[in-house]
């Protein structure tokens, strides 16, 4: 049996219907959705490409798109932290630093994945027929798939730890669930 009492009693923390929360769940639903539906949409038509003129041009001009929506979708994620109460017992120096060096990790992640894969690498551009010369093995991909997704929802994991926020762990479920998804329909 799973003793939910805890779980219960963290979530009463969370306004789900409060409108920050709302939009960000929302903010963070859509990006996924939306590099998706582009990039399929791009692979069948090559719309983007001829619109724009090359498909390095266009795959430039959505990750562009992509990382505004990136910074959106963070920014309502903080509002909607900020709004909601804290755990008063988790804004100490423990969970901050905790909080802290995950986020350094899922970065790290983010950081290496980018390196590793480069632009067009990260932002779709096998959707546009820009191909890397073979499969990225070295790290991070060396020891986790999808680093950057993992690495991103580190990163909110120790953001809301840094805030001793409820509603960011919440948040940072509803990340995982949307990276899990998109895992699940990129593949």
């Amino acid at each position: 049996q799973v003793d939910v009492a805890a779980m219960v009693q963290l979530f009463g923390y969370v306004d789900v219907t409060d409108t920050g929360f709302i939009v960000a769940v929302l903010s963070i639903a859509f990006n996924p959705f939306f590099w998706n539906v582009v990039a399929r949409w791009e692979h069948k038509t090559r719309a983007l490409s001829q619109t724009f003129g090359s498909p390095r041009a266009a795959c430039y001009c959505l990750g562009a798109v992509i990382l505004l929506l990136n910074c959106v979708r963070s920014h309502c994620f903080t509002e909607a932290m900020k709004s909601q109460p804290k755990v008063e017992g988790w804004d100490c120096h423990w969970t901050y630093y905790s909080g802290l060096a995950i986020s350094a990790v899922g970065t790290l992640f983010v950081i290496s994945s980018f390196l590793a894969l480069g632009f067009t690498g990260t932002f779709l551009g096998d959707y546009f027929g820009i191909l890397m010369e073979e499969k990225v093995t070295s790290f991070p991909f060396s020891i986790l798939d999808n680093p950057m997704y993992w690495g991103s929802t580190a990163i909110y994991l120790g953001w809301s730890l840094m805030h001793a926020s409820p509603a960011g762990l919440l948040l940072t479920a509803v990340v995982a669930i949307s990276y899990t998804i998109a895992v699940l329909y990129e593949g």
